[in-house]
């Protein structure tokens, strides 16, 4: 297991410090725990037991909020059990979601079994044949400044991948009640209106 690999918690870290209003959606598991890690928000919307489905909450979401920032942080497991949403995304073209792949190669919460990444699958490529104009991927920390500014600025869809260690970190569990997390999430997007 590589150890050369940018750290996972340090990375999620950074893509969330200067967020602003973004709202910001994550696979179950490593992305759910390190956003809750960072600073749980209102605007976070942590998805339990939908693995696969991160990426076509995220376009939902930005279709449905177009002048808001989306990004959907997950990983190389989830991703490539939804690769057609890329397909989906690369022709609605939602020109404020942005995807973020932490990509270790492993399947970090069944055991780590190596993926198809690890195997030679390339998830950027694939992003690209898809459609996406705007792809990037991360192996150093200079890398990570340049996709942690575009993945607010750039014009979407942007596609970044980040290649991390498989260093374990502490569990930072967000908060796991379906109902209330769509709750507070409905109520950052709309206001207090949103319970009438």
């Amino acid at each position: 297991m590589s150890t050369d690999k940018l750290n996972r918690r340090a990375t999620v870290a950074r893509l969330l410090r200067d967020r602003g209003d973004a709202l910001v959606i994550t696979g179950l598991g490593n992305a759910s725990f390190d956003a809750m890690a960072a600073g749980d928000t209102p605007a976070n919307f942590y998805l339990w037991g939908g693995m696969g489905g991160a990426v076509m909450v995220g376009l939902g979401v930005a279709l449905a909020q177009p002048k808001r920032r989306v990004l959907v942080i997950t990983g190389d497991g989830e991703m490539l059990m939804g690769l057609g949403a890329l397909a989906t995304i690369a022709v609605e073209k939602p020109a404020n979601l942005s995807i973020v792949v932490l990509d270790n190669e492993y399947y970090a919460e069944t055991g780590m079994q190596v993926t198809h990444t690890g195997r030679g699958v390339d998830l950027v490529g694939i992003a690209r044949a898809a459609g996406f104009e705007h792809t990037q991927r991360v192996n150093t920390a200079a890398e990570l400044e340049v996709l942690a500014v575009a993945a607010y600025r750039a014009p979407g869809p942007l596609f970044g991948l980040v290649k991390i260690s498989t260093e374990p970190n502490p569990t930072s569990l967000p908060p796991r009640d379906g109902p209330y997390l769509r709750g507070r999430f409905r109520e950052a997007l709309l206001g207090a209106e949103a319970h009438r």
